[in-house]
């Protein structure tokens, strides 16, 4: 199987690199630049900016999947506006590079924590990172009203941090999972194994999920 990863060498995207690479996947890194990504037959390194529709769609072409941890930095300025613009161009050159299957890592604000209430519209969600949130809770929103791709909409579990795959945890769909009274976690690293277990056996076609201890 052939994946490209869009984000390769950021916090969510270079675990996910090695677990694809660690399965015999063929990967396809989409970066700005090459930072630690490992020297590996089954790697093809595409260095550039996504904003290119045109560059990205070539880079894109002839893959089975493709999986967009894209985040612009959640320190940047403007943004919602950068979130939702970079969003829009990955959606373009999929369609345009003709592959149907698509997963997209999201937040956990995009998940809920009442009926009709979801996390990034609560009081507690962070302010500085409230608008990146929101852009890719908008989407989710559009993927959800008609988007032709075979797209998966991936929201982490509320604390995600670095640590150990274990391969061991909870799957969830559009509601937060808690552990007792508190929000619960994941590693990075078994976020990863979740995003290429639905890569290699899909279960959340035109759906959203979420994965946690």
């Amino acid at each position: 199987m052939k994946v490209a990863i869009i984000g390769a060498t950021g916090f969510v995207g270079r675990r996910v690199v090695d677990e694809a690479l660690a399965r015999g996947l063929q990967v396809t890194a989409i970066a700005r630049q090459p930072k630690d990504l490992p020297d590996n037959a089954n790697l093809t390194v595409a260095l550039g900016d996504i904003a290119d529709t045109e560059w990205l769609a070539k880079q894109l072409a002839g893959q089975d999947a493709v999986i967009s941890a894209y985040n612009p930095g959640w320190a940047e300025e403007n943004l919602y506006e950068k979130t939702t613009t970079g969003a829009q161009k990955i959606l373009n050159a999929v369609e345009k590079a003709g592959v149907k299957r698509l997963l997209v890592v999201g937040g956990a604000g995009s998940l809920e924590v009442a009926p009709g209430v979801e996390l990034v519209d609560t009081p507690q969600f962070p302010e500085n990172i409230r608008p990146g949130a929101q852009a890719v809770r908008d989407l989710r929103n559009k993927l959800r009203n008609g988007s032709p791709l075979d797209w998966t909409y991936l929201s982490p579990a509320a604390l995600l941090e670095p640590g150990k795959r274990t391969g061991k945890f909870r799957l969830g769909t559009t509601q937060l999972l808690m552990n007792g009274q508190a929000p619960a976690g994941i590693s990075v690293e078994d976020l990863s194994v979740a995003i290429i277990d639905e890569i290699e056996k899909p279960q959340f076609i035109k759906a959203q999920f979420t994965a946690a201890y």
